[in-house]
């Protein structure tokens, strides 16, 4: 793991109108880590994934990505600079194919990220893979949430963040879900996910952060959250 950190955040406060959400945050991600942000329904979590990436923007702390700050950037400006989002809410183009769909995505390879291309990514999703020519919207819940997943992709990112990636699927994708992220790990891919599922995120992370009511309440490796009985039964659905 190099010196600096993929992903810095410190102090992060953030609002919605006069709702305070998020409370002084800070946390990192390693490179080639896979890092979760773990809690309950409405703690907080999707919210710092949109401070990152802009959609949300806060009112103090810093973000620095690959050493440089974005906090009040644009989300373009964001994106471009290689920082992937797949939204909770997928919001895939539902009128353009699987292959039109991840064309959209489509941005110049970058030194420090795996570089992917429509082949590699029907390797990754051969599911995707059968269906190049389908609209979208007449895909299956769990196969937007890979094409969601893939269309970022195309964007080479360095890091990509997942929020609630395990969400109304059915066991079975979860599990494919599960097997995707550790394969993007073994590229070297940097990723931070929001994740109530305890489950899923035992099988894919590295680190763990657990938020309550907009704080940190409780950070270290993913094999001491497991043994920390009092934590789980205290902070999260297990």
């Amino acid at each position: 793991m190099g010196a600096v950190p993929m992903l810095e955040v410190t102090g992060l406060t953030a609002f919605y109108g006069w709702a305070r959400i998020l409370f002084d945050l800070s946390f990192s991600v390693g490179r080639g880590e896979v890092a979760v942000l773990l809690g309950r329904n409405g703690a907080g979590k999707s919210t710092t994934l949109k401070s990152i990436v802009g959609l949300v923007r806060p009112s103090s702390g810093s973000v620095a990505f690959r050493g440089a700050g974005i906090a009040g950037l644009p989300p373009h400006r964001i994106v471009r600079m290689g920082l992937g989002y797949v939204p909770e809410e997928r919001r895939i183009f539902t009128d353009l194919t699987v292959a039109e769909n991840l064309e959209v995505g489509r941005q110049p390879p970058r030194p420090d990220a795996p570089e992917w291309s429509m082949d590699k990514l029907f390797a990754l999703f051969p599911n995707l893979a059968e269906m190049q020519g389908r609209p979208a919207g007449q895909m299956s819940g769990g196969e937007q949430q890979m094409l969601t997943v893939a269309r970022t992709l195309m964007g080479n990112p360095s890091l990509i963040l997942l929020d609630e990636p395990s969400e109304g699927l059915a066991p079975v994708i979860v599990d494919q879900m599960a097997a995707t992220i550790r394969a993007l790990k073994n590229r070297g891919l940097s990723i931070l996910l929001s994740e109530q599922n305890f489950r899923f995120a035992r099988m894919v992370s590295d680190r763990a952060y657990i938020i309550e009511k907009g704080r940190i309440q409780w950070q270290g490796s993913m094999d001491d959250l497991a043994a920390d009985e009092a934590a789980k039964q205290q902070y999260l659905v297990v």
